[in-house]
Parts: structure tokens; sequence; C-alpha cells
């Protein structure tokens, strides 16, 4: 697994997926440093999501610096977390 940065948010997610490629986009708009980690090719960062997701493989699943996390938000969800309203 890649080794995940304490600092920044790390986003789990896949490329072929629409709700992963929204998340990273609202984060790029608003110039919020992230990690992109792809499931697909990373075993530990999969079960990492399927860890905190109750056996789902639901993406994106997002890691904050502070320790929480969101699975699956919305842009007003995301956008809540982030300080952004």
């Amino acid at each position: 697994m890649e080794k995940p940065s304490d600092s920044v948010v790390i986003l789990y997610g896949t490329n072929w997926c629409y709700a992963s490629k929204r998340a990273r986009n609202l984060l790029e708009a608003n110039k919020i440093p992230y990690q992109w980690i792809d499931i697909d090719k990373d075993t530990e960062a999969r079960r990492f999501v399927e860890e905190t997701n109750n056996g789902f493989r639901s993406v994106p699943t997002l890691r904050f610096p502070d320790g929480s996390t969101l699975t699956e938000p919305s842009d007003s969800e995301l956008r809540s977390k982030l300080g952004l309203v």
C-alpha cells in the first residue's frame, strides 16, 4: 500500500467511478491538497475501504487529517467538512 499522508486528505476511489471523479474535481477546484489512492491497484487500500465501510468497497471514501472519514459524500457534505460553505 502506498503510505498515506497524515497531513492531507486521502481520497480512496477508482478511475471508473463517477463519484470518485466528482470528489477529485471538487478538491482540485478548491485547491485542497489530497492524495489519490486507486483501490483497484492497491490491495491494502481496498482492505481499508472495506473495513471502514462494513465490508463494502464504497468509493469515494475520504480520510481527513483529523482521522475522520466520509463515504460517498455529496458535494454539499464534502464542502461542509472542508469548511467551504
